[in-house]
């Protein structure tokens, strides 16, 4: 960890605000209306009825995850799924599985919750991963789409916001280093912190 990170409070790392807590919420709120409407009007494909099982992508789902589903209107179960990129030298896209699922999804009806959909490579892991194992129906809901860092082509059914910038964000459970999560808002990390780390660790 940088002397910066360790010394310096977390919001006065921020370069700038791009989502306010007040913009989150509201935006949350609409996404729960959708997704409650689509999945009582036809989305929900389950042959035996069952709740819609909401997956959170650990960590940074897990605040989106507790506000959306308080915002949705239907019964529904979730569960959780941790994942790691592979490092140090492999090709990307190779994904480790940290913690799979403690559920089956065989026939069920799955809606994804990512924090951030960059690459893509994670998430079309993750969607291959799910679809072998037959589910009724598979969505995915975003916090944030960063299309401009797009690798791979992925379907994503919700997005909370769009960032057209290729910049670094943080809060709301976004992280840099595991920090910053806890932050009410999405902001931009300041360059210099993530550059000074990634100097001391060469």
């Amino acid at each position: 960890m940088s002397i910066i990170m360790a010394v310096k409070g977390l919001k006065e790392e921020i370069e700038r605000v791009l989502i306010t807590p007040e913009e989150i919420a509201a935006r949350v709120r609409v996404l729960g209306q959708e997704i409650a409407r689509d999945y009582r009007n036809g989305a929900a494909k389950d042959p035996y009825g069952r709740p819609l099982l909401v997956v959170g992508i650990l960590k940074g789902a897990i605040p989106f995850l507790a506000d959306l589903i308080r915002a949705v209107d239907l019964p529904l179960e979730y569960d959780f799924m941790s994942v790691s990129s592979y490092r140090n030298g492999t090709s990307p896209g190779e994904v480790r599985i940290i913690k799979d699922l403690d559920r089956s999804i065989s026939q069920r009806d799955v809606l994804i919750v990512e924090d951030i959909v960059d690459t893509g490579n994670t998430l079309d892991h993750i969607l291959r991963l799910f679809r072998a194992r037959a589910p009724a129906s598979v969505r995915v809901c975003t916090l944030i789409d960063k299309p401009v860092r797009r690798e791979v082509e992925v379907p994503v059914h919700y997005v909370g916001f769009t960032i057209p910038e290729n910049v670094f964000v943080v809060g709301y459970g976004l992280d840099y280093a595991e920090l910053y999560r806890n932050l009410p808002f999405i902001g931009v990390l300041k360059r210099e912190i993530y550059e000074e780390a990634r100097v001391a660790n060469r």
